[in-house]
Protein backbone atom coordinates (compact mmCIF):
# COMPACT_ATOMS: atom_id res chain seq x y z
CA UNK A 1 0.00 0.00 0.00
CA UNK A 2 2.68 2.53 1.23
CA UNK A 3 6.02 2.12 -0.97
CA UNK A 4 8.48 4.34 0.70
CA UNK A 5 11.65 6.04 -1.77
CA UNK A 6 15.20 6.70 -0.46
CA UNK A 7 16.73 8.13 -3.50
CA UNK A 8 19.71 6.35 -4.45
CA UNK A 9 21.63 9.83 -6.18
CA UNK A 10 21.02 11.79 -3.02
CA UNK A 11 21.94 11.63 0.36
CA UNK A 12 21.02 8.81 2.53
CA UNK A 13 18.70 10.29 4.80
CA UNK A 14 18.73 9.28 8.47
CA UNK A 15 15.44 8.66 9.70
CA UNK A 16 12.89 9.40 6.98
CA UNK A 17 12.43 8.66 3.45
CA UNK A 18 12.45 11.34 0.38
CA UNK A 19 9.41 10.34 -0.92
CA UNK A 20 5.67 8.05 -0.09
CA UNK A 21 4.16 6.43 -2.93
CA UNK A 22 0.58 5.44 -1.97
CA UNK A 23 -1.34 4.64 -5.23
CA UNK A 24 -4.49 5.82 -6.43
CA UNK A 25 -7.85 5.00 -5.13
CA UNK A 26 -6.56 5.26 -1.44
CA UNK A 27 -8.30 6.13 1.46
CA UNK A 28 -6.17 9.25 2.76
CA UNK A 29 -6.56 11.69 5.84
CA UNK A 30 -4.75 15.31 5.83
CA UNK A 31 -5.12 16.12 9.59
CA UNK A 32 -4.83 19.33 10.81
CA UNK A 33 -1.76 20.75 12.99
CA UNK A 34 -1.78 18.88 16.30
CA UNK A 35 -0.93 21.29 18.86
CA UNK A 36 0.33 21.13 22.77
CA UNK A 37 -3.10 21.76 24.15
CA UNK A 38 -4.94 19.28 26.11
CA UNK A 39 -8.14 18.25 26.23
CA UNK A 40 -9.41 21.32 28.24
CA UNK A 41 -7.79 23.38 25.89
CA UNK A 42 -4.76 24.49 28.35
CA UNK A 43 -1.08 24.65 26.60
CA UNK A 44 0.93 21.90 27.94
CA UNK A 45 4.34 22.35 28.67
CA UNK A 46 5.26 26.13 29.24
CA UNK A 47 8.72 27.20 27.45
CA UNK A 48 9.47 23.28 27.22
CA UNK A 49 9.96 22.41 23.73
CA UNK A 50 10.48 18.89 24.26
CA UNK A 51 6.90 18.48 26.46
CA UNK A 52 5.25 20.18 24.14
CA UNK A 53 6.62 17.71 21.10
CA UNK A 54 5.13 14.45 23.81
CA UNK A 55 1.90 16.26 23.84
CA UNK A 56 1.67 17.29 20.26
CA UNK A 57 2.63 13.46 19.42
CA UNK A 58 0.07 12.74 21.50
CA UNK A 59 -2.24 14.38 20.24
CA UNK A 60 -1.73 13.73 16.97
CA UNK A 61 -1.81 9.77 17.84
CA UNK A 62 -5.62 11.25 18.49
CA UNK A 63 -6.44 12.71 15.61
CA UNK A 64 -4.95 9.58 13.11
CA UNK A 65 -7.07 7.42 15.60
CA UNK A 66 -10.29 9.24 14.84
CA UNK A 67 -9.69 9.04 11.15
CA UNK A 68 -9.00 5.19 10.86
CA UNK A 69 -5.41 5.56 10.80
CA UNK A 70 -2.17 5.25 12.85
CA UNK A 71 1.99 6.32 12.84
CA UNK A 72 2.70 3.52 10.92
CA UNK A 73 0.46 4.71 8.40
CA UNK A 74 1.35 8.74 8.18
CA UNK A 75 2.95 9.34 4.61
CA UNK A 76 4.38 12.49 5.63
CA UNK A 77 4.75 15.45 8.29
CA UNK A 78 5.62 19.20 8.84
CA UNK A 79 7.30 19.68 12.34
CA UNK A 80 7.18 23.27 13.19
CA UNK A 81 9.60 24.54 16.08
CA UNK A 82 9.72 27.85 17.39
CA UNK A 83 13.53 28.28 16.81
CA UNK A 84 16.51 28.87 15.45
CA UNK A 85 18.88 26.91 16.98
CA UNK A 86 19.36 23.15 15.61
CA UNK A 87 19.86 21.86 19.12
CA UNK A 88 16.40 22.87 19.69
CA UNK A 89 15.23 21.54 16.39
CA UNK A 90 17.17 18.35 17.29
CA UNK A 91 15.33 17.92 20.53
CA UNK A 92 12.32 17.93 19.21
CA UNK A 93 13.24 15.30 16.62
CA UNK A 94 14.34 12.74 19.12
CA UNK A 95 10.67 13.04 20.26
CA UNK A 96 9.17 12.56 16.70
CA UNK A 97 12.07 9.90 16.45
CA UNK A 98 11.02 8.40 19.66
CA UNK A 99 7.04 8.34 18.54
CA UNK A 100 7.43 5.60 15.77
CA UNK A 101 6.77 7.96 13.10
CA UNK A 102 10.24 7.02 11.21
CA UNK A 103 9.48 3.49 11.63
CA UNK A 104 7.99 3.67 7.87
CA UNK A 105 10.61 6.03 7.66
CA UNK A 106 7.86 8.17 6.55
CA UNK A 107 8.89 11.88 4.33
CA UNK A 108 9.16 14.93 6.87
CA UNK A 109 10.18 18.29 6.91
CA UNK A 110 11.42 20.14 9.95
CA UNK A 111 11.29 23.65 10.25
CA UNK A 112 12.13 26.65 12.84
CA UNK A 113 9.61 29.07 12.83
CA UNK A 114 9.05 32.40 14.26
CA UNK A 115 5.61 31.76 15.90
CA UNK A 116 3.08 29.33 16.13
CA UNK A 117 -0.85 30.20 16.38
CA UNK A 118 -1.20 30.04 20.46
CA UNK A 119 0.39 31.95 23.07
CA UNK A 120 2.92 30.27 24.44
CA UNK A 121 3.20 27.78 21.73
CA UNK A 122 6.48 26.25 20.91
CA UNK A 123 5.33 22.85 18.22
CA UNK A 124 3.01 22.10 15.77
CA UNK A 125 2.82 18.82 13.73
CA UNK A 126 0.81 18.16 10.40
CA UNK A 127 0.52 14.93 8.71
CA UNK A 128 -1.09 13.39 6.00
CA UNK A 129 -1.96 9.45 6.77
CA UNK A 130 -3.26 6.45 4.49
CA UNK A 131 -6.72 4.83 6.27
CA UNK A 132 -5.82 1.33 5.86
CA UNK A 133 -8.94 -1.03 4.62
CA UNK A 134 -10.66 -2.42 7.34
CA UNK A 135 -11.89 -6.33 7.07
CA UNK A 136 -15.52 -6.36 6.20
CA UNK A 137 -16.33 -6.88 9.91
CA UNK A 138 -14.46 -3.53 11.02
CA UNK A 139 -16.90 -1.22 8.46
Amino acid sequence: MIRRVIAPALFPPPTYSHASVVEAGTKLAFLAGAVPLNADGELVGPGDPVRQAEQVIANLCEQLRAAGSDVEHVLTTEVYVVGSEPATLSEVWKVVEASGLSRGPHSSTLLGVACLGYTGQLVEITATAVVPERGDGDR
